[in-house]
């Protein structure tokens, strides 16, 4: 697969997720088998490009594959300049945001929000492409399939957005109305691969190996794309390409990996965000990864209460220890495929 003139090791990508899919979750995602990562969302605006939070977020030092930056953004002008900004900070494509459904997002009418102005919509999907085209940067869309369920215009802007240069478009199947409740549908994803000519990438509640393989099936789409479940489990990636290919599953990984896996992200973590915000940011990773491990929640519990990395990084790996001598792999996850019968009937 291609975006633009790049070639993609694969087709299992990693969803931008605000707060999450910074630097060294990338490069964990990427290690374990992702073919493709974008950041987490950039601001256009320029007053807070030089702020912290967004020198982290548009850091990609020693990055390897792909750098993808995601901008968003109410202004054409202002996106433009963004794209720009970005690109001369290493970005090789360029990804508009017209997905994500968090209030204080749409409440400034920026991310899913772009979706009830289609003609802004456009007018900022084609002053981005026009600022990319002098560097042959590509650019790519991430939208929902619409505002909500009375006002469904996922096609349409796919085809405008085509018309216009997007060289991508990935379609989480919710509207912003849904948020991230429900079950996310897949019927308009396949309608929107079947109205354009440019790689098209199915995202929304893909959880397992299975149900990666029945969602290209019935959608026709080029890639998956992988958020919430690779969260606290980025050896998914792995685990699709492997069942993709060979149609079997691989084993759950071993606990001593895992332990090696999650020290390694945690020291990342701290080198991106220093001692003080990396521990507090970790936390999440850390409850992610032990949720549904025996003794997972009074592990987080207590895990919650250190503020020094050394303390945080010796009980991680203290707890890893321990379940080690009870385990050697990790249980079977559980996924939601049960509730998609038609889906696990999909050869």
């Amino acid at each position: 697969m291609n975006i633009g003139p790049y070639s993609l090791p694969n087709a299992c990508f990693v969803a931008p997720m605000a707060g999450v899919t910074d630097r060294p979750f990338r490069q964990l995602c990427k290690r374990l088998g992702a073919g493709y990562a974008v950041s987490e969302m950039v601001t256009s605006r320029p007053d807070l490009q030089a702020s912290l939070k967004t020198s982290r977020r548009a850091n990609h030092v020693g990055e390897p594959g792909l750098i993808a930056v995601q901008i968003a953004g109410t202004d054409a002008q202002m996106m433009a300049d963004a794209a720009r900004f970005n690109i001369d900070r290493g970005a090789q494509v360029i990804d508009i945001n017209m997905g994500c459904p968090a209030k204080k997002v749409c409440n400034k009418w920026a991310g899913s929000a772009l979706m009830q102005d289609e003609r802004l919509a456009i007018d900022i999907v084609a002053a981005v492409v026009q600022a990319c085209a002098p560097q042959r940067v590509p650019v790519t869309l991430k939208m929902r399939t619409g505002w909500c369920q009375a006002h469904k215009n996922a096609v349409t802007l796919a085809r405008q957005a085509e018309a216009a240069g997007v060289q991508m478009i990935t379609v989480h199947g919710r509207t912003r109305e849904q948020g991230y409740q429900g079950q996310a549908e897949y019927e308009t994803v396949a309608t929107v691969k079947a109205a354009v000519t440019v790689p098209v990438v199915a995202n929304g509640d893909i959880d397992s190996p299975q149900k990666a393989r029945a969602v290209l099936a019935t959608t026709g789409a080029d890639a998956v794309m992988i958020g919430r479940a690779a969260q606290g489990r980025p050896w998914i990636f792995r685990e699709v390409l492997h069942f993709l290919a060979t149609g079997a599953l691989l084993a759950p990984p071993l606990v001593a990996e895992v332990k090696q896996l999650l020290l390694a992200h945690l020291q990342d973590h701290y080198d991106l965000y220093g001692e003080y915000a990396g521990v507090r940011t970790a936390r999440k990773h850390i409850g992610w990864y032990v949720k549904a491990l025996p003794g997972g929640e009074a592990f987080r519990a207590t895990m919650n209460t250190l503020e020094d990395a050394r303390q945080q990084w010796d009980a991680v790996a203290g707890f890893f220890d321990q379940l080690n001598q009870g385990m050697d792999r990790l249980p079977t996850p559980a996924t939601d495929n049960h509730l998609y019968p038609d889906l696990e009937a999909t050869p």
